[in-house]
């Protein structure tokens, strides 16, 4: 994916248990070129918020640029750890506010589904939204055909249901959620297939979709949750 001339764009995926930022650095004196990637991510557990800006000073180091080079933040938009989408927005906005650049949030899902366009049937990310529930949506083709959903395997299966055509293709799981979905669906979707690179960040779309999206100025957006936090439920 080719970035847009001169940008050099500053992503946080901070939407699961692993932490990943990543920089494209587009290089003007050569247009059409791929440019520059560099990345770093920590699976090490949530300690997201006491990393994040060191691996951000880290991350510009390698490149060669100072903060003032950057021309966008992005970051995961949502679903995910309610903290995590917190900390991500907090530290893109954070660099933004101080640079007077935009701040790209980018939908979690879109981002986990990105690398299988290719597949024939449907690609289901998710992600563990405890309580026997998932954060999900379905995709075919490389769009998605469904809306963003906080559901449990039983709806999930009732949601491919009504996609039966592009079901035939066969489902792909993918994202941080499959090897706990896997099983409730195998006995359901014979052509069930699992992604065995499930767990890793998707910083490398992330940077490739936020490119896509254009320079807009997203610095009053937040995290888009799903799910009530469980202080409102409770509350």
């Amino acid at each position: 994916m080719t970035p847009p001339p001169g940008t050099a764009i500053i992503g946080f995926d901070t939407a699961t248990g692993v932490l990943a930022l990543g920089l494209a650095v587009a290089d003007p004196a050569l247009p059409g070129s791929a440019g520059r990637r560099y990345y770093l991510e920590i699976d090490g557990g949530q300690k997201h918020s006491g990393l994040v800006m060191e691996a951000a000073d880290t991350l510009t180091a390698l490149a060669g640029l100072g903060k003032e080079a950057l021309t966008a933040a992005a970051c995961m938009e949502g679903p995910g750890s309610f903290t995590g989408l917190r900390i991500g927005f907090a530290a893109a906005k954070g660099i933004a506010l101080a640079l007077h650049i935009p701040v790209i949030p980018v939908p979690t899902l879109d981002c986990m589904a990105a690398p299988f366009s290719f597949w024939p049937g449907i690609v289901v990310p998710s992600i563990d939204a405890r309580k026997n529930a998932f954060f999900t949506a379905l995709y075919s083709g490389g769009k998605r055909i469904s809306p963003c959903m906080d559901c449990t395997p039983e709806e999930l299966i009732g949601a491919v249901g009504s996609h039966a055509e592009q079901s035939r293709g066969g489902l792909l799981l993918t994202g941080p959620g499959t090897p706990l979905l896997y099983p409730a669906l195998t006995a359901v979707f014979p052509k069930l297939r699992a992604d065995p690179s499930c767990r890793r960040s998707r910083i490398d779309e992330l940077l490739n979709l936020a490119g896509n999206m254009g320079i807009l100025d997203h610095v009053n957006s937040g995290p888009v949750y799903i799910r009530k936090s469980d202080a409102e439920l409770n509350g």
